[in-house]
């Protein structure tokens, strides 16, 4: 059975992460992560996590039954880190991909960010608290942006959402877990709905399954056109989502809407307050 490895990016350096990163975005195009991917050989799966089909019921149920039988394991998750990756079609152009290592707290709520690249964010830092620092998150630019220090800003505002199709808040897996359900119960009361499952796929090593989700006919009903999950087998758990617009004329190539990857996770590492406090040592804010 032929692997397909969507990519691997390696840390021993900072030119080899410089290359890897540069590839990477090359990967992220539309026409190169398309359909290949479940065209190559790889094996064509029937179910994800055991879930089956029932006979006559939309084809989304099973991928919704999975997404809230994990949902109460992901909130049980007491925190992780991880290195993301996030390219976002915003006003109708590809922006270029962010790679930052992020630190998640689920209780609180806690988000801390540092942008690795692109080299003009290169060590950028933003840290948000649920129900903390007034709700504001707390940042600070790089270059001449630093002169400004340390920032308290609207987690929802033109400056902290600069570049950004969603804000801080609503990062991290489980908040891709609840956009799946929103969006799979929604689609889930029309047809033309396609979904097939593929094993051998791999993102950064990661044996996963892909759940890819079709709608053939642009309808007002539903957002993308093509949506792929990819679930780590391991961890039971998203680590990669990406959609994709119709293409505006037939043959062209598909537009990105959203990707997101999440690599090098690890689970219940014991993140403490300090994690989360722009005063800590280890971080560099001004």
């Amino acid at each position: 059975m032929k692997k397909t490895t969507i990519y691997s990016i390696s840390r021993n350096n900072g030119l080899t992460f410089v290359l890897a990163v540069f590839a990477l975005i090359s990967i992220l195009r539309p026409e190169a992560i398309g359909q290949q991917n479940v065209e190559n050989g790889l094996k064509v799966a029937t179910q994800v996590n055991n879930i089956p089909q029932i006979v006559n019921e939309h084809p989304l149920m099973p991928v919704l039954r999975w997404a809230e039988k994990e949902r109460p394991r992901v909130v049980a998750i007491q925190d992780y880190t991880a290195l993301m990756t996030k390219q976002e079609n915003i006003g109708g152009t590809v922006q270029e991909a962010q790679v930052m290592e992020i630190k998640v707290r689920h209780n609180p709520l806690s988000f801390y960010l540092k942008f690795r690249y692109p080299k003009k964010m290169n060590g950028q830092e933003a840290i948000y608290i649920k129900n903390k620092n007034d709700g504001k998150l707390v940042g600070h630019g790089v270059g001449l942006e630093r002169s400004f220090g340390t920032q308290f800003l609207d987690p929802e505002g033109i400056i902290a959402m600069r570049g950004c199709k969603y804000s801080i808040k609503e990062m991290g897996v489980l908040n891709l877990i609840d956009k799946l359900l929103d969006v799979g119960r929604k689609d889930s009361k029309f047809g033309e709905c396609d979904v097939q499952y593929f094993e051998g796929v791999k993102v950064d090593d990661r044996d996963c399954t892909l759940i890819q989700v079709t709608h053939p006919f642009p309808r007002k009903n539903f957002i993308f056109y093509i949506a792929r999950i990819y679930v780590d087998k391991e961890l039971n758990l998203p680590i990669r989502y990406e959609s994709f617009d119709w293409p505006s004329k037939e043959g062209e190539t598909p537009t990105l809407i959203e990707a997101y990857t999440y690599q090098k996770m690890k689970i219940n590492v014991g993140l403490t307050d300090a994690d989360f406090d722009h005063r800590n040592p280890e971080y560099n804010y001004p």
